[in-house]
């Protein structure tokens, strides 16, 4: 018997962008990218009860999201159509990764449903077909269903899975919400960094190349990323913003800066993870 079960926390987990290239733009406007995800311990979680009347309630709405826009309300619907289920579920979502932070938090939190959903309502979907249907609510769902530390490609979903070492990050905060949308619509984002194979990236290369774009809009994210080079000078954005990281090797180098933040300033540290926590689910 599955150890996930009705009575489980399911986790949501944040990911970090450990570079972040924009290769080209096709004809409809989607940017095609390359980026290796990364998965940290730093998550959302979710709770699930089931329905008999094969309604999608969100029994936690986020202030200002209508429910029916709402990823995790929309994942758990499209994975009822693309079935023919009739369950239906309660979401409780327990919310812990910023909105418009770069970390994924909307997506991690699409893609749980889905893994839970389909796992818990036993409809069976195999691990790719659940990825589709990810690609149909968002670019950065489907690595979140993959579930593996990946080199990712095209406009987020062609993968190559890496290995990464053990590395414990401090993720710095700013209290703004950076519009993914403001970012990749900008005339001045770099769009021609000519695209690797991905068997030719290591850890530690590679850029950001939203990063100048969101730092010159949103002077916090310049004022945090500043603060944390001086400390840790291969520091950088994650996403389009608006946290800003670093990868160490030991923590007790990460807790030293952590320990130096301006009180006006917000962080904390998360631990690399080795695979999502749900990547063995079926």
């Amino acid at each position: 018997m599955s150890a996930w079960n009705w009575a489980s926390l399911w986790p949501a987990p944040a990911k970090l962008n450990l570079f972040l290239h924009v290769v080209g733009r096709r004809a409809d406007g989607y940017h095609l990218l390359q980026t290796v995800f990364r998965f940290v311990d730093r998550a959302d979680t979710l709770r699930f009860t089931p329905r008999s009347d094969s309604q999608i309630v969100l029994a936690t709405p986020i202030p200002g999201v209508p429910a029916d826009s709402d990823l995790t309300v929309r994942a758990a619907r499209l994975l009822q159509e693309a079935t023919g289920s009739r369950q239906g579920a309660t979401i409780h979502l327990d919310k812990q990764l910023p909105m418009g932070g770069g970390l994924g938090g909307g997506s991690s939190d699409a893609a749980t449903v889905l893994l839970a959903l389909n796992h818990l309502w036993q409809t069976g979907l195999a691990r790719p077909a659940l990825e589709k249907l990810g690609l149909g609510l968002g670019a950065d769902v489907p690595v979140f269903v993959h579930g593996r530390n990946t080199f990712a490609e095209g406009v987020g979903e062609a993968f190559t899975d890496v290995e990464l070492p053990a590395t414990t990050y401090l993720v710095l905060h700013p209290a703004v919400h950076v519009p993914t949308a403001a970012i990749f619509t900008a005339p001045e984002l770099p769009r021609d960094t000519p695209a690797m194979r991905p068997t030719d990236w290591h850890p530690g290369e590679g850029h950001n190349d939203l990063e100048a774009v969101a730092c010159t809009r949103f002077p916090l994210v310049a004022e945090h990323l500043a603060w944390l080079k001086s400390r840790a000078p291969q520091a950088m954005m994650t996403g389009s913003g608006a946290c800003v990281f670093a990868g160490f090797a030991q923590r007790s180098a990460a807790e030293a800066v952590l320990a130096d933040l301006p009180a006006d300033m917000h962080g904390w540290i998360a631990e690399g993870l080795a695979e999502h926590p749900l990547a063995k689910i079926r």
